[in-house]
């Protein structure tokens, strides 16, 4: 039984006023009113929630009509199910680079969502976890979740704004971005994980960018940034940005190749496409857009 809407308002969840820019609100308001099937229904296959896309090869057989007897609802929970697999070998992959890491550590995140990265984190490794969101929505029903879990006591969600969190200098042995960087400039986002990490500790983002040897963005990553009413960066500024904030690249791994299967698999689910798996697609394919995880220890 999955977490209800009517379940997060059972606790309080920590807020800090911070100032909004236009442009921040729009996407706080984007996020409380975002109910995307891709998102929900993909949680509710174990109850972790994720706002990322996935990696890995597609098991094809799930868009198999089980055995000709036009089982359509079964073959959309067995699509839905591959989805949520492949997103979640993502979080995995993410969550494998910020180690090793020990249960007395603290780890942050950033543009959390509905919190799924988080407990994957605090799963694997044992340790505290603190998730910064926008969206007082989806605050609430990460901290549901967390409670639920009976893990609240370790994993916490805060509504907050990640460039400003007021959360304490120095207190974090490592911190993450998962498909968040691309709604808040670059500097101001890695001067506040410089400000949390202690020194030493480890910085990960995976992430979608435009390649700057291809030219200017392209018409589908105008067409991305106008669906999810974001700004793509250019790959070049994220390792100017992190050289400015004292975070330094220890891998780089191009993961364009690895998502590609995971769009090819969204576009032929027809209870959860959105209408942007073409250009994600195209992108992918012209070599103007690319799928990157950067991991950075901070100096």
């Amino acid at each position: 039984m999955t977490v209800t809407e009517a379940d997060t308002t059972a606790a309080p969840v920590p807020t800090q006023a911070t100032c909004q820019s236009t442009y921040q609100a729009r996407v706080a308001d984007y996020w409380n009113a975002e109910e995307n099937p891709v998102n929900l229904e993909l949680g509710k296959v174990d109850d972790l929630y994720h706002h990322h896309y996935g990696v890995g090869d597609v098991d094809w057989s799930v868009l198999d009509d089980d055995r000709g007897r036009g089982d359509t609802a079964r073959r959309r929970d067995r699509i839905t199910a591959e989805l949520h697999r492949l997103e979640q070998a993502q979080a995995d992959l993410l969550a494998s680079h910020l180690g090793p890491l020990s249960p007395a550590d603290r780890v942050f995140d950033a543009g959390c969502g509905r919190g799924g990265g988080s407990v994957v984190a605090h799963l694997r490794y044992g340790c505290h976890a603190d998730g910064v969101t926008i969206s007082r929505k989806q605050a609430d029903f990460a901290h549901a979740q967390a409670r639920k879990r009976s893990i609240d006591d370790k994993v916490r969600y805060h509504h907050r704004n990640m460039l400003d969190t007021g959360l304490p200098s120095g207190a974090y042995a490592a911190s993450w971005n998962n498909e968040s960087t691309m709604y808040v400039e670059l500097d101001l986002l890695f001067a506040e994980h410089a400000r949390l990490l202690r020194r030493g500790g480890r910085y990960v983002t995976i992430t979608g960018c435009f390649n700057d040897a291809y030219g200017r963005a392209s018409r589908e990553v105008s067409l991305i940034n106008a669906h999810y009413i974001c700004d793509i960066h250019p790959r070049s500024e994220y390792f100017r940005a992190m050289a400015r904030n004292r975070l330094v690249p220890v891998h780089v791994q191009d993961l364009t190749a690895d998502t590609v299967p995971y769009w090819e698999l969204r576009k032929q689910a027809d209870h959860l496409v959105t209408g942007i798996e073409d250009a994600f697609l195209s992108a992918y394919e012209n070599g103007s857009f690319q799928y990157l995880l950067i991991a950075a220890d901070r100096v």
